[in-house]
């Protein structure tokens, strides 16, 4: 039998013009405490950023995201979070934020693989 851990995952949504409210998802973090691992995977659909609000800062929404995944990595791209621990990351990064990149809720499942878990989901609810 194959042993499958317990991991957390929250979607990050684009939301080009807050007033509107309408959104969609550019990425997905995935949270195993028991691998300690943390890691994003995004991607970025222009085109639709840019029907929800021609006017968009499309290289400031793809820094953003490059943001989410660097805090993930660690290192010097996790900027301050570079210390803390993985979990510590996750939950700085899905705390509810009024910006154009945002965490959705958290959900939990069951995984043997956290970093196939990142793939899986990506092309799932993302692409």
């Amino acid at each position: 039998m194959i042993k499958r851990d317990v991991f957390e995952y929250a979607l990050v949504r684009v939301v080009p013009r807050m007033e509107r409210g309408e959104c969609f998802n550019a990425g997905v973090i995935v949270y195993c405490r028991a691998h300690s691992f943390v890691a994003a995977r995004t991607h970025l659909d222009e085109a639709k950023l840019l029907a929800l609000d021609p006017q968009a800062d499309v290289a400031g929404v793809r820094a953003a995201l490059r943001g989410v995944e660097g805090v993930c990595g660690g290192g010097a791209a996790a900027g301050q979070a570079a210390g803390d621990d993985a979990g510590r990351r996750f939950r700085w990064l899905i705390a509810p934020r009024s910006t154009v990149v945002q965490p959705g809720p958290v959900h939990t499942g069951l995984t043997a693989d956290p970093a196939a878990e990142v793939e899986r989901l990506l092309e799932l609810l993302v692409r």
